[in-house]
């Protein structure tokens, strides 16, 4: 996580962090820009920190709320905790790639088509109708395995699915 961090952190983006994460971030020398809590207690961690509130939100929600009502074109989501139905409402309002568990998870429209290698994994993680791959073969429940080097690419009907492909 810490070695992902830090190619994230290159882009000098935003960077927004729950009350958990802050203590470990900080003694790692790294700067935050934005608090999610509901206690302004961590103030005297770094200087000049906007907070959030959490309300009756969750994290994930707050931090996407706080970034579409502020018109971020994208965010980058590294979470120990995944419930994917929190951001798909935000899906159509902001171009989010989710890192959890060792995967890169992010929405795609039909259509869709990337380069990958032979023999990755990807799995479809969101509800879908009519999906029809090409460069894939089925190897599980809603897993997909590329062919061999080339182009994957995915059709359905729908506004959207999730996909996640592995990071290591």
């Amino acid at each position: 996580t810490s070695e992902l961090l830090g190619q994230l952190l290159e882009w000098s983006p935003t960077f927004i962090i729950t009350v958990d994460a802050a203590e470990t971030v900080n003694s790692l020398g790294i700067k935050f820009d934005i608090l999610i809590d509901d206690a302004n207690y961590i103030d005297s961690l770094q200087s000049d920190i906007k907070h959030i509130a959490l309300n009756a939100d969750t994290a994930a929600v707050a931090a996407l709320k706080y970034l579409t009502d502020n018109s971020y074109p994208a965010v980058n989501i590294v979470t120990d905790e995944l419930e994917l139905s929190e951001y798909l409402p935000y899906v159509d309002k902001i171009n989010m790639v989710i890192f959890y568990d060792n995967q890169k998870i992010y929405p795609i429209i039909s259509g869709f088509s990337k380069w990958k290698p032979a023999g990755e994994t990807i799995s479809v993680l969101s509800l879908f109708t009519d999906l029809v791959c090409t460069g894939l073969v089925q190897t599980g429940n809603h897993v997909y395995q590329t062919i061999a080097d080339g182009f994957v690419s995915f059709q359905f009907s729908g506004s959207f699915i999730v996909i996640a492909e592995s990071t290591v």
